[in-house]
């Protein structure tokens, strides 16, 4: 995804005990937030009755297969780097009998291997913070979709393009993650860029500021044991830690999840 950031036969990001405790707290095969609800606000107004839909990072594989099971589209290609949720994707899509209309695929960093004018819909969810080059994943979701195809997705992004504040370099370090953040401007000068039009960009900061409150309190609180029970108390604990630290720069302002539209001219 993107370009080559080095991460090529890197050890995996996403382990199982990582899956188990987002699954627990976001619902079966989800690993972002908001569940089902946060995907149909992202798909408004969009039709994929009989669409061909790429879902770029598509994680354990929850959202990939509601794509075709609530909302209609025809044949799915989840694509993920990580090779723990590929495998559950995989197992969840053959538990369901989906195996003829998705297929889940582990692709490397860089261009995406698909044909062009591949997709009608180009889809992601709170993956694309993985890619570092935004302008060369642009273009290439451009050539992946047919004319007047269309991106919708959501990622998380940052107020700004400068260096990280102590809080927000604080957050990022307890992650862990090959997080590569960037503000709404340059996401909107990379899809206009990329020969798109329709961009529209939504800040949905103060929704999740709101929700990972709720989220944390429930670490804390009445979901400890049974988050525990999934994915190990150290597993808990230390996102308890990496919580508390994203809250603080949810309520800055610093963190800000947008939604994301654009559409490629017919």
């Amino acid at each position: 995804m993107g370009d080559s950031d080095g991460t090529a036969g890197r050890e995996p990001e996403y382990e199982d005990e990582s899956i188990a405790f987002l699954e627990a707290l976001w619902g079966d095969g989800y690993l972002s937030p908001g569940g089902p609800e946060e995907v149909r606000a992202v798909l408004d107004g969009l039709d994929l009755e009989g669409r061909t839909v790429l879902d770029l990072g598509c994680g354990s594989g929850g959202i990939t297969l509601s794509l075709v099971e609530d909302y209609g589209a025809g044949r799915v290609i989840g694509a993920d780097v990580e090779e723990p949720v590929i495998r559950h994707a995989s197992e969840r899509a053959r538990a369901r009998g989906l195996d003829d209309c998705v297929e889940f695929v582990q692709i490397e960093p860089g261009p995406l291997p698909f044909p062009d004018a591949a997709f009608d819909v180009f889809f992601s969810k709170d993956a694309m913070i993985h890619v570092p080059d935004k302008e060369a994943l642009f273009a290439d979701a451009f050539r992946l979709l047919v004319p007047g195809g269309w991106l919708a997705a959501s990622d998380w992004l940052t107020s700004h393009d400068d260096e990280p504040s102590a809080a927000m370099r604080h957050y990022l370090d307890l992650e862990g993650l090959s997080f590569n953040m960037a503000s709404p401007q340059r996401y909107r000068r990379a899809l206009e860029r990329a020969g798109f039009t329709d961009v529209s960009l939504h800040n949905r900061n103060p929704w999740y500021r709101g929700r990972a409150r709720e989220e944390l309190d429930a670490m804390r609180g009445p979901q400890y044991d049974r988050l525990c029970a999934a994915a190990g108390r150290d597993t808990v604990d230390h996102n308890i830690g990496t919580w508390g630290a994203m809250v603080e720069v949810l309520e800055s302002g610093e963190h800000c999840p947008h939604h994301l539209r654009a559409r490629k001219p017919a």
